[in-house]
């Protein structure tokens, strides 16, 4: 049983890792388009937040949970490591659930040119901080 939440963790943190490092390889080369082109970036962003990134911070955060009471139960203290590790995990995962999430999905519906130009790049910065955080 612990090899299936190893591999459901292992799983959830390359989907995270990697659906983060795609989002921000696409924002990157993104901001260089035409405006119109990048109202479709942000929409490519928001569909791999909520495909992808969401999902792999949830799965590697509920599993890393379970691993860990497995680890606590043989009576072995976790080590200063794997709470810091923890800790990082449970905060990085809150931002993309209550930061990022939302904001790429405000992001996809905002057209990045006319009168809602200067809301889109206020959101291209909030998120573009929040993702590299998380």
């Amino acid at each position: 049983m612990r090899s299936l939440w190893l591999l459901m963790h292992l799983t959830g943190f390359v989907l995270w890792i990697g659906g983060g490092l795609s989002s921000m390889i696409i924002g990157v080369r993104g901001r260089s388009e035409d405006r119109y082109i990048q109202g479709a970036v942000a929409r490519l962003q928001s569909m791999l937040h909520r495909v992808l990134i969401g999902p792999g911070a949830t799965i590697t955060v509920l599993s890393g949970g379970f691993l860990t009471a497995q680890v606590m139960a043989t009576g072995i203290p976790p080590s200063s490591w794997l709470m810091a590790m923890q800790l990082a995990g449970v905060l990085g995962a809150l931002l993309v659930l209550f930061v990022s999430i939302p904001t790429s999905s405000r992001l996809a519906r905002v057209e990045p040119v006319g009168e809602t130009a200067r809301l889109f790049d206020a959101l291209r910065g909030r998120q573009a901080t929040a993702g590299s955080i998380a």
